[in-house]
């Protein structure tokens, strides 16, 4: 029971465990872990089976995404008191990033098969937790696109540079140089 209260009071640490109940926390704490990255190491694969998630006590990951023939896309970057890992969530249960450890990174661990049949045995604990778990999401996904609009900017402003791109550079005289600098 020691290892659980302490689980317990680190999952209080986490913004998405403070509105849970005492029960809640310690339910879900009996499927936590404390767990250890080196920096380099890779959490999870796109498409690698998402079993577990985790809540960062130290340390920074990197959310990527593989992009063929140049440097992975960072969508995001989380680091201390941040909870990695959604895809645990929603059928396949497949990862849909890379996730990298950037630094050491000092987790806890909450195994996702171990926490659905709790939500599934008991479903005030999932519908509860389902919505203190549902800003990660949301914030997530609103990172993704920020970040994609960044990378990619406004259609015409793609047009322009295209057609800057393309345009034949034009010769211009002396005189038409000379009276285009105010001469």
């Amino acid at each position: 029971m020691v290892q659980i209260e302490g689980m317990n009071r680190a999952l209080e640490d986490f913004d998405v465990f403070k509105d849970l109940d005492e029960d809640t926390r310690v339910l879900i704490s009996g499927c936590a872990k404390n767990t250890v990255f080196q920096a380099g190491e890779y959490i999870y694969r796109e498409g690698q089976k998402a079993d577990a998630f985790y809540l960062i006590r130290h340390g920074v990951t990197s959310l990527e995404v593989h992009v063929p023939a140049r440097d992975p896309l960072v969508i995001e970057t989380m680091g201390d008191g941040e909870i990695i890992g959604w895809s645990w969530l929603v059928p396949p249960y497949r990862s849909r990033f890379d996730v990298r450890a950037v630094s050491l990174v000092r987790a806890v661990s909450i195994d996702a098969v171990c926490l659905r049949a709790k939500c599934e045995e008991d479903h005030s604990v999932g519908y509860e937790f389902y919505k203190a778990f549902l800003p990660v999401i949301s914030d997530r996904l609103s990172a993704t696109r920020l970040q994609l609009i960044d990378m990619y900017g406004h259609p015409k402003d793609y047009e322009a540079r295209k057609k800057a791109k393309s345009a034949p550079a034009k010769k211009i005289g002396k005189k038409a140089a000379a009276k285009k600098k105010g001469k």
